[in-house]
């Protein structure tokens, strides 16, 4: 299994600093944070005089649990038997939502007719070869690549008990990503000159003066520096036009080999991007 990398190889921790248990409580909290939401984590919640369980999300009087196991449904249950007044609802992956089939990533245990929610697809087809130079960083001032993988959360209101349609969502991503793939990223401030075939970069670095020829056609020029964050951000820029209305942000996480990489997410809104 070389190169895999599991939850268990992780560490999730979110903006206020909680160690979180796996990606999916990640992708929970970036979401209350990113609407504004303040929430307390791994909340006890008294059952009755003598039995407890701790729910992962509290904000205000609402509770959010992440069904990510078998306990984590028997853990919901008991508090929907022992406290049906509790607002409480239950996100997690398809595998744990019964014949909830329609659904490939987050569902909902609730009912509320209006309701923001979330998938994420996370698939080995998606990923894209590239290189790039970071002239400010030593490191990486000179001429390298990257096999990157790609996870992509899409979070809106949902329609028809979707927020869109896995395979639907796929395709858009997967065609976007081609735009990334096999081109050489950089930083377009670097830019001398052009013509109609190529670009003409200059640069002096950590590692000496750099002059370059580059084929427009495998060459993608960057506003600032050809990071994986940015890389992030563009990937959000092109998939953003691409969205069915409903869809109100996207998150893209870019992992930049094994066990790094950057979260960038940012509203789809027209004049927010």
């Amino acid at each position: 299994m070389k190169g895999v990398v599991t939850d268990s190889d992780l560490k999730y921790i979110d903006q206020r600093g909680n160690l979180l248990r796996n990606r999916a409580e990640l992708s929970t909290s970036n979401i209350l944070s990113f609407l504004g939401h303040n929430y307390e984590y791994n909340v006890r919640v008294d059952l009755n005089e003598t039995n407890f369980v701790y729910v992962d999300f509290k904000i205000d009087d609402k509770y959010i649990e992440v069904i990510d196991s078998e306990s984590d449904i028997e853990k919901f249950k008991m508090l929907k038997r022992n406290l049906p007044e509790l607002k409480v609802f239950g996100v997690g992956h398809s595998n744990y939502a019964a014949k909830m089939s329609e659904l490939e990533s987050f569902f909902s245990f609730d009912s509320l007719s209006n309701q923001v929610g979330s998938i994420f697809i996370e698939d080995p087809s998606l990923a894209f070869d590239y290189a790039h130079i970071l002239p400010l960083v030593e490191k990486c001032s000179i001429l390298h690549g990257h096999t990157s993988t790609v996870m992509v959360e899409i979070i809106g209101n949902t329609k028809d008990n979707l927020v869109i349609d896995f395979g639907q969502a796929k395709k858009i991503i997967k065609d976007t990503l081609n735009a990334f793939d096999h081109k050489f990223f950089i930083n377009k401030q670097y830019l001398e000159s052009e013509d109609d075939v190529h670009y003409h970069i200059s640069f002096e670095g950590p590692k000496g003066y750099f002059n370059l020829q580059l084929p427009k056609t495998t060459t993608f020029l960057l506003p600032g520096e050809a990071t994986v964050e940015n890389i992030s951000s563009q990937i959000i820029r092109l998939l953003a036009p691409k969205m069915p209305a409903n869809v109100e942000a996207l998150g893209v996480y870019v992992y930049e080999g094994v066990n790094k990489g950057a979260h960038i997410i940012a509203e789809t809104k027209p004049g927010k991007l």
